[in-house]
């Protein structure tokens, strides 16, 4: 315990070293400033007491003395956006102590435990990763005790000071045991003693003020004038940052290294099986936000109950790899989130705010954006997904003037078939009837529509490239069309997610959304084969009794007699590079799917 106690005062040092280094580029800079003024004064006294006298210093004193009130005016205005700047603050769920008294209490013992300040409240982020965070400021509105309802001594340090606010990952309270959030926990609880030390707490302001400043000063603005200015006070702002920034990254790391080594005598045994739980949780997590929420987003549905999906995703996982065998025994004791008085209401709120930061959803829903349970998934969501992109593919083909398909000695059926478009991709003479693309530049869709540049389509057959360049548009229009948004803002350097400072209203600007993009924009040819593979979908469906179905790690699968269908992406890649359907048309056979029977479309 000695060596720990050791360890912990020399990070504290360290820490409050790197802000007094800080807090030296403030009193610089407010030398720097103080300078002209101090010369000015020197001489105007000068020349009434007959110690500077002469034209030259009278001039002299003419040309200095505006200058240093303009110098003055100048530093007084940078400081006054500096200090009334709004810090960025994270977008979260603020859990009440009402609505999670034992999570408040388990926090507190934590506290308790490690001699240190209890946060002032709880907060929840759609995201694994837990942190402290200030939101002291007077832009911030209410302080955090009074928002949250917790008390004095839990909230406030023993100078009365507000403590930061202790963000928690939402998926950690569904996955993680009570005893590894605990222990998960320690070291961000701990964090709330080195902010109680004066200097470590003004060097925070004064650089959480710097970058809202510049946030401030990026802002786009109406008026040369105003522009002027505050371009002025953002060049200052920067210049400031750019002297602290090394040393208040020290100070962080200090800080948290001090942290972590208090945190060593709480559950420490404990603390090491937690963070394999923290891997593990990103690994379902990022799995479930990629391949099953984000299908439901594109069609304007959101999933109600993401935390509670991402127990099922991971307990899958835990039964698929022998190395995570051990998990599921896990299950049995008490989850995290029974600390919670109404998780599934938390769990609705969490997965709502994961829409808006992974996707830019809208805050509330609404017709086009209405909520859907795990249970109704596949229905409402994969087949709608697959009936949906099945008809926008044969209204591209209406546009590009395909016939319909003819099988033999069957009747030309007007009905949308999958044998229309084996046949369109297949057939490699011109078709004299399809009108010619003509050749556009590309235009970026909102959100994760289609790639601007699609050069992978070099390696498919002319007709591959023609469809997919038309699905691109049409998806393109689409999306614009549905969800416009303006221009976002630009921010301040290492401040990508920061709200819009300015703003007396928002916490955070919304016109940026998505603030995390969950994946790169899809190129052409991936839309064509989402396409097709959605066509062959919806004939399976309609011809052969096959179901949508949902799988926790890959998402929307398709069920044929019970059983999910594997195998397909090769046989449609080999449609779309070679124009050879035979290895598509085989599949078909298989699973007993007639494509020449048209399909039921939205």
């Amino acid at each position: 315990m000695s060596g720990s106690g050791t360890g912990t005062e020399a990070g504290a040092q360290a820490a409050r070293s790197r802000a007094v280094a800080v807090l030296r580029v403030r009193s610089q800079a407010l030398a720097v400033a103080v300078l002209p003024a101090a010369g000015a004064v020197i001489l105007l006294a000068g020349g009434p007491t007959g110690h500077l006298p002469g034209t030259v210093w009278d001039l002299a004193r003419w040309v200095l003395t505006p200058l240093a009130v303009l110098v003055l005016l100048a530093a007084a205005g940078v400081a006054l956006v500096v200090a009334r700047a709004r810090p960025a603050v994270s977008p979260t769920v603020p859990i009440a102590e009402a609505a999670a008294p034992e999570l408040y209490r388990l926090v507190r013992d934590l506290a308790d435990r490690l001699d240190v300040p209890a946060p002032s409240a709880i907060a929840l982020t759609p995201d694994c990763d837990s942190w402290l965070e200030d939101r002291t400021h007077p832009a911030h509105g209410s302080p955090p005790a009074e928002e949250h309802g917790v008390t004095a001594a839990a909230g406030r340090h023993p100078d009365g000071a507000a403590t930061p606010v202790l963000v928690i990952g939402s998926p950690f309270l569904w996955w993680m045991r009570v005893g590894e959030l605990r222990a998960v926990l320690a070291p961000v609880v701990a964090g709330t003693g080195p902010s109680a030390h004066p200097d470590i707490a003004a060097a925070r302001r004064f650089v959480r003020g710097l970058d809202a400043a510049v946030a401030v000063a990026s802002a786009p603005r109406r008026g040369p004038v105003f522009r002027a200015v505050l371009a002025g006070v953002g060049w200052a702002a920067r210049v400031l940052l750019r002297g602290c920034r090394g040393h208040a990254a020290e100070m962080e790391r200090s800080v948290a290294a001090a942290a972590a080594e208090r945190a060593q005598a709480v559950d420490y045994g404990l603390r090491i099986v937690a963070q394999e739980q923290v891997g593990l949780a990103y690994a379902g997590w990022d799995r479930l936000l990629t391949r099953v929420a984000l299908p439901a987003w594109r069609m304007g549905r959101w999933p109600s109950r993401l935390n509670a999906g991402v127990v099922s995703a991971l307990t899958e996982l835990s039964r698929r790899d022998r190395l995570a065998e051990g998990f599921a025994s896990r299950l049995g004791e008490r989850p995290a989130c029974d600390l919670l008085e109404e998780p599934g209401a938390v769990d609705e709120a969490a997965s709502l705010l994961a829409a808006r930061l992974f996707h830019g959803g809208p805050a509330e829903p609404g017709p086009n954006w209405s909520p859907v349970h795990w249970s109704d998934y596949p229905e409402e969501v994969v087949d709608r997904k697959w009936r949906t992109d099945a008809a926008r593919l044969h209204r591209v083909l209406d546009v590009l003037r395909v016939r319909p398909a003819a099988d033999g000695a069957a009747p030309v059926s007007d009905g949308p078939s999958l044998s229309r478009v084996l046949d369109h991709l297949t057939d490699p003479d011109p078709d004299p009837a399809a009108e010619p693309v003509q050749p556009t530049a590309p235009t970026p869709p909102a959100g994760p529509g289609p790639a601007p540049e699609d050069e992978d389509l070099a390696d498919t057959t002319a007709r591959s490239a023609a469809l997919a360049a038309r699905l691109s548009a049409e998806l393109a229009r689409e999306e614009a069309a549905a969800s416009p948004r303006p221009a976002a803002p630009s921010t301040a350097p290492g401040n990508a997610a920061a709200p819009a400072a300015h703003d007396p209203v928002a916490l955070w600007d919304d016109r940026a959304l998505p603030l995390f993009p969950l994946q790169p924009p899809r190129t052409a040819r991936e839309l064509l084969a989402d396409h097709i593979t959605a066509m062959v979908c919806c004939a399976a469906m309609d011809t052969a009794g096959a179901v949508p179905g949902l799988d926790w790690l890959d998402g929307p699968v398709l069920l044929v007699g019970g059983e999910r269908a594997a195998d397909l992406s090769p046989q449609v890649l080999a449609l779309i590079e070679d124009g050879d359907p035979a290895a598509l048309r085989l599949w078909l056979a298989r699973q007993g799917i007639r494509p020449e029977k048209p399909v039921r479309l939205v």
